[in-house]
């Protein structure tokens, strides 16, 4: 018996800052699953009309499953968030795109009537789990050549990128590195702008005792191209990639509420954004970078919607190169206004599963304030994927 699927709509999402990975970072001495806890705990306060026992999921995203990130997260966060045992939870692992596809899984449950309501996060510890520590890749990769080694390495497959694209330059790269930062800074300057509402403040404890970790550790305002000229090239000698044009490694938690449009409407909650399609999409591993751009126009194409139609994109960083070959591909200029308004992970950094409700925090703030219709949240992944999901702005007149 066929069923009508119901609207998917995003509510609200936080963040904790975002801290380098590391001794020095805010988050050394904090556990990852308490990270994860905090950014849920701040979810809850910010929406008291949501009835706890109403949530039919906790879906929490990681990449390293292991140690304090490494129990059920979504169970694990869920009763340490103090939710009640009655509320179910899991955790996914599509590495960047954690978050994202947490929440296209928590879309599914919703749109199917199997939950009202589904949080939805991740959390990634790098200075606790440093990407790729614990994997033990499958020799056959490289033994039967079905990958090229250098897709193990996300820094290589950047440089990979480079070689693929060589009309997308270090100069274009250093040049998006340096205006990430720039819009970056003065997103955090704005005292009621996005940054004030949507990262939370956390109390961690480090080795000069608690303090609070209030704002990414990453943010270089004063980087320019002369400064970004003078970096080594870490992946490869002579090349492309360096520190400053890529994202961090970072340590960061996410959270985000989604809710059946009807029962939004229900509980009088507020809401952001309507879930207009999703696409994933698998390209050449060491290439992985282009990921989103099959994506984005897979995406397009179900909604029956161009480019041009979208009035906000908040692309993930990793690398700016990475950017650069989504715009060549898709027929965006990097300068685009349209693009990541409030500066990306070359600025904030990425926490890998834990940046997609990032994204889209930032998205359905920059939505209202631009009063565009439909908006994108796009990455890549590693080992060659893209994901792409569309939104709707429920406020758009």
């Amino acid at each position: 018996m066929a069923r009508e699927l119901r609207e998917v709509v995003f509510v609200d999402g936080v963040r904790t800052a975002f801290g380098k990975a590391g001794p020095g970072g805010w988050f050394w001495k904090t556990r990852g699953d308490d990270m994860a806890v905090k950014a849920v705990r701040a979810l809850l306060r910010r929406n008291p009309n949501v009835p706890p026992e109403r949530i039919g999921d906790v879906i929490i995203a990681a990449t390293a499953q292991v140690g304090d990130q490494g129990l059920t997260l979504g169970r694990d966060v869920g009763l340490l968030a103090g939710l009640p045992h009655s509320v179910p939870g899991f955790s996914v692992d599509r590495m960047c795109a954690g978050a994202l596809t947490a929440t296209t899984a928590g879309a599914g449950e919703i749109a199917m009537g199997a939950a009202d309501l589904v949080v939805v996060g991740g959390v990634e510890h790098m200075g606790h789990h440093p990407m790729g520590e614990e994997v033990d890749f499958n020799p056959r990769f490289a033994g039967e050549r079905l990958i090229d080694r250098s897709a193990a390495v996300m820094g290589q497959t950047a440089e990979n990128l480079h070689d693929a694209f060589p009309h997308l330059t270090k100069e274009a790269a250093d040049a998006f590195a340096v205006a990430s930062q720039a819009k970056a800074a003065a997103a955090w300057a704005d005292p009621d702008g996005v940054m004030a509402q949507t990262v939370v403040p956390m109390s961690v404890f480090t080795d000069e005792g608690w303090t609070v970790a209030d704002r990414d550790q990453f943010l270089r305002p004063e980087t320019t191209m002369e400064g970004l000229a003078s970096l080594t090239t870490p992946f490869r000698a002579g090349g492309r990639v360096s520190a400053g044009n890529s994202a961090g490694l970072t340590d960061g938690a996410t959270a985000g509420l989604l809710a059946a449009e009807s029962v939004a409407d229900e509980l009088g909650l507020e809401s952001a954004m309507r879930l207009v399609g999703f696409a994933y999409a698998g390209v050449e591993p060491h290439l992985m970078g282009v990921g989103p751009v099959p994506a984005t126009k897979r995406v397009l194409a179900q909604a029956g919607l161009t480019i041009d139609d979208i009035g906000v994109f908040e692309l993930n960083e990793p690398f700016a190169i990475q950017v650069l070959t989504w715009c060549d591909g898709v027929g965006v200029a990097a300068d685009d206004p349209r693009l990541n308004p409030y500066g990306g992970a070359i600025a904030c950094g990425h926490p890998l599963a834990a940046t997609g409700v990032r994204l889209m925090a930032q998205l359905a703030y920059g939505l209202r304030q631009r009063r565009a219709r439909y908006g994108l949240t796009a990455l890549c992944i590693g080992m060659g994927m893209g994901a792409a999901l569309l939104w709707e702005n429920v406020r758009h007149a």
